[in-house]
């Protein structure tokens, strides 16, 4: 990443006399927007320069510091804002889906639709998570831990009101979850076109993923012995 982490100017920092056309004061939350403006299908946070963020925020580049330490602690605020942001809105489509009992259609359509949404915030997660540094990674990786947190939780929920049970639903949860990330890792470079057809295979993966979580859960020890009928 491009950082120009050059020390500040405590000069400049102090000085109460805005330079024309800059904004006297910037929130946390203008220069993340101005960030994410820079963004695109082929712009990641690694590509970004801290001179570029100012200069969108409006800003001299000094006062930057007065938010951020430097562009990676940037960066990391905006993978997490993208990470509650996408659990938010995947959350209350598994509410909504409930009543309906398609909770896996709904939670893939859910985040099919983010992923062509204008906020820029699902695909900072997928890139980030395979091409940022390792600090990005760990942040991405942070994420996913709580999404698959979340989702053990309501797959334990939903198998109980099924009658089912789930082998290991921790580790369910996070064959779902990565799954999930990596086709949409691929799908986010491919024609929009394209994304119905993804949307139905994650649909019948997931299905085939809780399939067999539950078979596994009946028929552990000998489902297990067998596994080299296989190999």
């Amino acid at each position: 990443m491009n950082t120009d982490t050059e020390a500040p100017d405590t000069a400049a920092i102090a000085s109460p006399v805005p330079t024309v056309g800059r904004k006297p004061v910037i929130s946390r939350e203008d220069v993340i927007a101005a960030a994410l403006s820079l963004l695109g299908p082929h712009r990641s946070i690694s590509s970004l320069s801290l001179r570029e963020v100012a200069r969108e925020a409006g800003i001299a580049p000094n006062s930057f510091y007065r938010q951020f330490r430097d562009m990676d602690e940037l960066a990391v605020a905006l993978i997490d804002l993208a990470g509650s942001s996408l659990r938010q809105i995947i959350g209350e489509a598994r509410q909504m889906a409930r009543r309906r009992r398609s909770v896996v259609r709904s939670s893939v359509q859910a985040f099919m639709q983010q992923l062509g949404s204008d906020d820029k915030l699902l695909p900072i997660l997928l890139r980030e998570g395979t091409v940022g540094s390792p600090a990005f990674k760990l942040a991405v990786d942070r994420q996913l831990n709580y999404f698959e947190d979340e989702l053990r939780l309501d797959l334990i929920r939903l198998a109980q009101v099924s009658g089912n049970t789930l082998y290991e639903p921790a580790l369910t949860a996070k064959a779902i979850t990565r799954l999930v990330f990596a086709m949409g890792a691929t799908a986010v470079d491919l024609p929009s076109d394209k994304w119905p057809g993804i949307a139905e295979q994650l649909v019948v993966m997931v299905r085939m993923i809780l399939t067999g979580s539950q078979y596994l859960s009946e028929h552990a020890p000998r489902a297990l012995a067998d596994q080299t009928d296989l190999e």
